[in-house]
């Protein structure tokens, strides 16, 4: 992905790298100032307040997320079988934990604790449709999940996901298709019939 050049992005970018690397009391104006390369003072212009600031860092977070599901959506094929959904998923997590990806998640995750405090943030947070979650749920219904059911499956399915990149951030480690291998085989299982569960 090209660097941005316009300074309210460059500055959104560099609020996400210190986030990421100093957490939630680590991330003032000055900290951008120094982590863009720009002049003491510049965030403050841009963005005067540190609630400013950090709703400009969760803008910038999610379009670089979406930007990302997309071209993966366009880069990895549909996925044929549980196998190749089982891949496509496990890329995308190795994505979200090295690099700008991991960066990027250890933010996500510090903006969404702090969206419980602040409920514009939680809107700004909250998941859009996607490609990716797109090819999920077509996978899904193409194998039988019965319409409205694929849509809680496959929000269940990548939250679970999601769930093992937070616990990969925090202890060390890799998301295995091991791992992901049985959330795909339960999202697929058939739902019982109605009297056996009762």
């Amino acid at each position: 992905m090209p660097k941005p050049t316009d300074r309210r992005t460059v500055l959104a970018d560099a609020a996400i790298a210190v986030l990421a690397r100093h957490g939630v009391r680590g991330l003032t104006h000055r900290a951008v100032d120094r982590a863009a390369g720009l002049p003491s003072g510049t965030t403050s212009a841009y963005y005067r307040t540190r609630q400013a600031l950090l709703t400009a860092l969760v803008r910038r977070l999610v379009a670089l997320d979406q930007a990302e599901l997309r071209e993966a959506g366009q880069r990895i094929p549909v996925p044929r079988d549980p196998e190749d959904l089982v891949a496509g998923i496990a890329a995308l997590s190795a994505q979200r934990l090295t690099g700008e990806g991991r960066d990027r998640s250890l933010a996500r995750y510090a903006c969404a604790i702090e969206s419980v405090h602040h409920p514009e943030l939680r809107e700004i947070l909250t998941p859009r449709e996607n490609t990716a979650r797109e090819a999920v749920r077509a996978f899904l219904t193409a194998r039988g999940v019965a319409e409205a059911d694929a849509d809680a499956r496959t929000i269940n399915l990548l939250t679970c996901v999601d769930g093992l990149v937070f616990d990969r951030l925090v202890n060390g480690g890799t998301v295995s298709p091991t791992d992901i291998r049985g959330l795909v085989a339960g999202a697929l299982r058939p739902e019982p019939p109605a009297d056996a569960r009762r």
